[in-house]
């Protein structure tokens, strides 16, 4: 039992033999080296091996048949071998004489692709019969009219039932020559030469001249066209640069002096009552605000007036040393940052650190069961600016004078003797902790006494000149075990978190009567 391979033919599966597949791959190894690697060889391998492929379906009994090396000597022969045809002699002309006259026995009917009207049906007869394709469709035109149509009919049958010649094996079968290496080879060869001969006569016609100058002539007012509109784009960027620039710096300059009056009504802005400077100086030393305002300047303008130099460039394309400049903006813009940010870390060192101050004194009154809570007048309702608000400060113009204003914090506990005491505890940030204690000592708050009654500020205010640094106060009233104290109703707003029996919220609370048992403040029956 031989050895048997599965090979794949012109997308035909065959089954063949170890000695034959040997002898077929070697007669195509010497084809493709005679026929070399170019496009035109390659189609006539192509062809080749579809002609072989058609060979061992019509001598096999059958589609699963094993090929043999008889079958492959035998495809061989009919296709002929690259050493038969290297030069054509009259011996060859002779053979090739006789295999004409008997391939005229041979011709198959094919619709011809490459001389088609409409689907190649003239062609191929043509081709079959040796005759002029023009004369039958001549015929045929006749016909229709003296058939009523009948020969419509008739050539659309064979339109549908003639298969096309698709490779060079079939169209030399449509004309009655043998489907050999050798015609297939001049077949393949013969059309490339008319296609060539088609093109180079179509590159020396007229109409290609004409064709060429007309896309010469496209192309180049194509070219001017799109100059025009990148140069028509340039001046629209460049104008753009230059009223962005122009209107950067205007508004920047008007807002830093002015106050935000000129652009009030851009969104995203501060009020233009707030002035920059007043504002930032209570948080900020005024020397540093100016330096920085430089700095910001440096840093906002830069850009700016690189946005004016590159569009007056764009626009008025003039000479100058981009480079130069450039780097010279680069490098003055880099220095700028850098120190912004070194005095910006500077001035958030003021709030590294916190410390406190507390103040404690004991209410005098022996007599007093009760303890009367009350928040005093709000001396500066009609003068706070509702825009301001920052960790619960507000800020208030007296006499043209911002002051700033922040919210006290109050809650009640045990007493550890009988007497009622308020204890006072300031809070506030600072570079160092000596800095930061300081600062709370400079709080201002005041509460007084009348009677039974502790009157409590709404408010504590900084100092003259005294920054912000995150200052805040938290008021203790100590209640005696037994003692009890009432919250008026405007209490409500300084008292924060009240722990109680009931647990009841701060906002119900007011307006009732707490006394100090054991267990903590409960609400008097």
């Amino acid at each position: 039992m031989k050895k048997t391979f599965t090979i794949n033919i012109s997308g035909t599966v065959f089954h063949i033999e170890e000695d034959a597949y040997e002898v077929l791959q070697k007669y195509l190894v010497n084809l493709k080296n005679h026929f070399g690697t170019s496009e035109e060889g390659k189609e006539i391998l192509a062809d080749i091996e579809s002609r072989i492929a058609e060979i061992f379906i019509e001598k096999s009994e059958s589609k699963q048949a094993v090929i043999t090396i008889e079958l492959v000597n035998e495809a061989i022969t009919i296709m002929g071998s690259p050493e038969d045809f290297n030069d054509e002699d009259e011996a060859e002309s002779d053979e090739q004489t006789q295999l004409t006259e008997e391939a005229k026995r041979k011709r198959r009917l094919y619709r011809d692709p490459d001389h088609r009207v409409i689907g190649g049906v003239c062609g191929g007869m043509g081709a079959y019969f040796n005759m002029d394709p023009v004369v039958l469709r001549i015929i045929f035109v006749v016909l229709f009219f003296v058939t009523a149509s009948a020969a419509f009919l008739a050539y659309i049958i064979l339109w549908i039932a003639v298969p096309k010649a698709k490779n060079t094996a079939q169209r030399l079968e449509m004309r009655g020559q043998e489907a050999t290496v050798k015609n297939i080879e001049k077949s393949i060869k013969e059309e490339m030469n008319d296609v060539k001969e088609s093109f180079k006569k179509f590159k020396q016609s007229e109409t290609y001249d004409k064709g060429k100058r007309n896309m010469e002539a496209a192309g180049d007012a194509t070219y001017s066209l799109l100059k025009v509109l990148l140069r028509v784009a340039v001046i629209v960027i460049g104008v753009f640069l230059i009223i962005s620039g122009f209107l950067g710096l205007l508004g920047f300059v008007l807002t830093s002096v002015v106050g935000h009056s000129f652009v009030s009504d851009w969104p995203l802005v501060w009020s233009p009552d707030v002035q920059v400077p007043g504002f930032m100086s209570h948080f900020v030393e005024p020397g540093v605000f100016t330096f920085g305002m430089i700095l910001i300047g440096i840093l906002v303008g830069i850009p700016l007036l690189a946005m004016l130099f590159v569009g007056t460039k764009l626009v008025f394309r003039y000479k100058s040393n981009n480079t130069a400049i450039g780097l010279t903006m680069v490098g003055v813009w880099l220095v700028a940052l850098v120190t912004l940010l070194a005095v910006s870390v500077g001035q958030i060192g003021n709030y590294k650190n916190r410390s406190s101050f507390t103040e404690t004194k004991t209410i005098s009154c022996d007599s007093c069961s009760t303890l009367y809570l009350n928040l005093g007048e709000d001396k500066y309702e009609n003068y706070a600016r509702e825009d301001f608000n920052i960790d619960n400060m507000k800020m208030a113009v007296v006499d043209g004078e911002e002051v700033l204003l922040g919210q006290v914090k109050l809650d009640i506990e045990k007493s550890g003797n009988d007497e009622f005491a308020i204890l006072v505890k300031k809070t506030s940030r600072g570079k160092t902790r000596e800095l930061a204690k300081e600062s709370s000592e400079h709080i201002i708050y005041n509460y007084y006494q009348k009677d039974s009654t502790l009157n409590f500020d709404p408010y504590f205010i900084l100092a003259k000149d005294e920054k912000w640094r995150g200052q805040e106060i938290y008021i203790t009233v100590k209640v005696p075990e037994g003692k009890a104290v009432f919250l008026n109703d405007n209490m409500v707003k300084i008292i924060n978190d009240i722990e109680n029996v009931s647990n009841t919220w701060d906002g119900d609370m007011v307006g009732k009567t707490w006394v100090m048992k054991p267990e903590g403040l409960t609400l008097k029956e």
